[in-house]
């Protein structure tokens, strides 16, 4: 099996972010499309959109009653197209026409492989809508299945939209906004005495601009090391709250605190970014398809997601907030790596971060070496 291709990372430049009173409205509008609420995209070639996993009858109704008819496009993520249609496709959003009005179950069926509906019978290819990658990235934002009912949205579609409280919002903000890093504001610390380490601190920051949260766990005082160890860890509920088998994520976690109490200083950014960055729920839909006979990789991709949608840039706005600038990162990932560098901390060394396979994470643990790229432990 081929290497995922490496991952570029740019640096997070705060003038690149869109005004916070359009990240407000992109936010708002993702919301939206979680509750299963329609959305005017705003462009060139306008689109009222509904996320199809949370499509209902009635939402459905008031999708037709705006758009002046019952859309009948699809709007899926390459990967999940080419599981839907059964054959490779360029890696850029795809259009299919249900031959039909489009039902809850047909939608579900389409957007989400693990619900065991069948398949519309009629799909056919068309031309893909101008907006249908930022519609893709606000159903991302709202850790949706990025799979949408779509139709052509005119004037009286705009005005109906409003008439009905339908938020609308600018394609362009979209894009400018749902890959973006946020600036961290620090909102609490304290000490937290732990089994591993008597002396731990933890640290908040909050992403004004989304609300997002993340954690920075602190051994001793790194701030005062030339080089302290470092870990970039992902939140994982399965592994670090249940103890799950089915990753290495516990064990990291704890073993990372362990190892930096034996040093005497060290941090762990703990990153709100669950799945990879696709959510606590995508992940659990990605478990059941490995369940079925994918790696992680595939799961994802047969999803609609990317292999790994994170970003590191939070990690790296945490450190220079605690003024830590120079690191020992503790990790097997080269995108971590890469990501801080990137962003302005310097590497001091990378020390390699790995457990045992447990007889059920062997699978997961070999795909993150031969098509992850992930480094020897």
């Amino acid at each position: 099996m081929s290497i995922h291709p490496p991952r570029r990372f740019v640096p997070y430049t705060p003038d690149a972010r869109p005004r916070p009173e359009h990240t407000r409205l992109v936010l708002r509008a993702a919301d939206d499309l979680r509750r299963g609420v329609p959305v005017y995209l705003q462009g060139a070639s306008p689109l009222l959109i509904l996320a199809a996993e949370a499509a209902e009858a009635g939402s459905l109704a008031e999708f037709a009653a705006i758009a002046g008819g019952g859309g009948r496009t699809v709007i899926l993520a390459a990967t999940r197209a080419a599981a839907v249609l059964r054959r490779p496709v360029p890696e850029v959003p795809v259009a299919l026409r249900l031959g039909a009005e489009p039902t809850p179950e047909a939608l579900r069926a389409l957007a989400d492989p693990v619900a065991g509906l069948a398949l519309p019978e009629r799909l056919e290819a068309v031309p893909t809508p101008a907006l249908a990658e930022a519609a893709l990235a606000l159903a991302k934002l709202a850790r949706m299945l990025p799979a949408l009912l779509a139709a052509p949205a005119g004037t009286d579609a705009a005005r109906r939209a409003a008439e009905r409280g339908v938020l609308s919002v600018a394609a362009a903000d979209v894009l400018a906004g749902s890959g973006a890093a946020t600036a961290l504001v620090q909102v609490a610390a304290t000490a937290l005495p732990m089994q591993q380490a008597p002396d731990g601190r933890v640290v908040a920051f909050r992403a004004p601009d989304t609300g997002v949260e993340h954690l920075a766990i602190l051994v001793g005082r790194p701030e005062e090391a030339a080089a302290p160890l470092v870990r970039v860890h992902s939140q994982c509920f399965t592994g670090d709250l249940l103890g799950s088998l089915r990753c290495d994520c516990g064990p990291q976690l704890r073993g990372a605190i362990a190892r930096m109490a034996e040093e005497g200083a060290g941090a762990v950014l703990y990153l709100a970014q669950e799945g990879r960055g696709i959510g606590l729920v995508n992940k659990l839909r990605a478990y059941a398809l490995q369940d079925r006979g994918l790696d992680t990789l595939d799961a994802n991709r047969a999803l609609g997601w990317a292999v790994d949608e994170r970003s590191f840039a939070p990690a790296a706005a945490m450190l220079r907030a605690l003024g830590i600038g120079r690191v020992r990162l503790l990790t097997n990932n080269p995108d971590k790596l890469a990501a801080l560098a990137a962003n302005g901390i310097e590497i001091a060394g990378r020390e390699p971060h790995a457990f045992a396979a447990n007889g059920i994470n062997d699978r997961y643990l070999a795909t993150k070496v031969e098509r992850l790229g992930h480094l020897p432990g």
